[in-house]
């Protein structure tokens, strides 16, 4: 079976806990889980179908029924971001996705919601009574069918211009379990190649195609609708066979809260990401700013 799914989490859950080069912990509270997936070795990346690196997923509350932000996962989130990012220098944010469509505009919005502050610095800043904020600029490239330019292509110019310490790449993922839809932030280190969980692979944005680190971030908002046949299917008993249900491979499905889960998810992202840039502003300050 071909397991369309973004989440390492889900891909070491179908390999075993005791896969070689995979190691895994767990840790949490009454607010969220956090379980870091740690890929080390060439047998393991053929294993899990992942780069070598570091995974960690955030279950939390579901974002249809809760639009908390000021607690536990929000704490959380944020210093799972200040642990992958360098400590100074410029940050680009990329906004992955097509904002036109609910369910994969997650990137987009949470680009929106950045606060940008490459541009403000010296008398400017002080006029502001901002100091000591870390540059941050944000872009959301929008997606190949509509502007004819790969999503890489854009941030490696941008890259090259405004030369980042790092890039933090946010984006819409798929999930096989539909129970995590709409409650799990997943974030790596590899970087991340856009539409793979849903069979539309593009070109992939990593270091070793943008020649910066670069840090995923993303919310799972879809399910390959091909899982979800053969999950039913499979719990037939009575020797139906299945495999009719391989005409559903090229559809995703999305939940019907899918405009709260992308709304509120990206909100929470962005309110993590300035406050892991912005550490001298409080959650409550960069709340009223972005």
């Amino acid at each position: 079976m071909d397991f369309r799914t973004d989440l390492a989490l889900e891909r070491s859950e179908i390999i075993g806990s005791a896969a070689k080069g995979i190691e895994s912990r767990t840790r949490g509270n009454d607010d969220c889980i956090v379980t870091e997936i740690r890929v080390t070795s060439k047998e393991g990346e053929e294993l899990i179908g992942k780069p070598i690196g570091r995974y960690i997923t955030v279950k939390v509350p579901e974002f249809s029924s809760d639009g908390e932000l000021l607690d536990g996962r929000l704490h959380a989130l944020t210093e799972e971001i200040k642990n992958m990012i360098p400590e100074k220098g410029t940050i680009l944010t990329v906004g992955l996705g097509n904002k036109s469509m609910t369910a994969d505009a997650l990137g987009p919005e949470c680009a929106e919601q950045i606060f940008v502050t490459r541009h403000i610095s010296g008398e400017l800043a002080d006029a502001l009574g901002f100091r000591d904020l870390r540059p941050v600029a944000s872009i959301a490239p929008g997606v190949l069918g509509k502007t004819g330019i790969e999503a890489s292509e854009i941030i490696h110019g941008v890259i090259k211009k405004i030369r980042p310490v790092c890039v933090v790449a946010v984006d819409a993922l798929a999930a096989l379990d539909i129970e995590r839809l709409g409650n799990t932030v997943q974030l790596s280190d590899t970087g991340i190649s856009p539409g793979s969980g849903v069979g539309n692979k593009r070109r992939e944005i990593s270091y070793k195609t943008m020649g910066v680190p670069v840090i995923s971030i993303g919310v799972p908002t879809v399910i390959n609708a091909l899982t979800i046949a053969r999950n039913v299917l499979d719990s037939v008993s009575d020797g139906t066979d299945i495999s009719g249900a391989e005409k559903f491979g090229e559809y995703v499905v999305a939940s019907r809260e899918a405009d709260l889960i992308t709304k509120r998810g990206s909100r929470l992202i962005s309110l993590a990401l300035n406050c892991a840039f912005q550490p001298s502003l409080t959650p409550s300050e960069l709340l009223a700013i972005s």
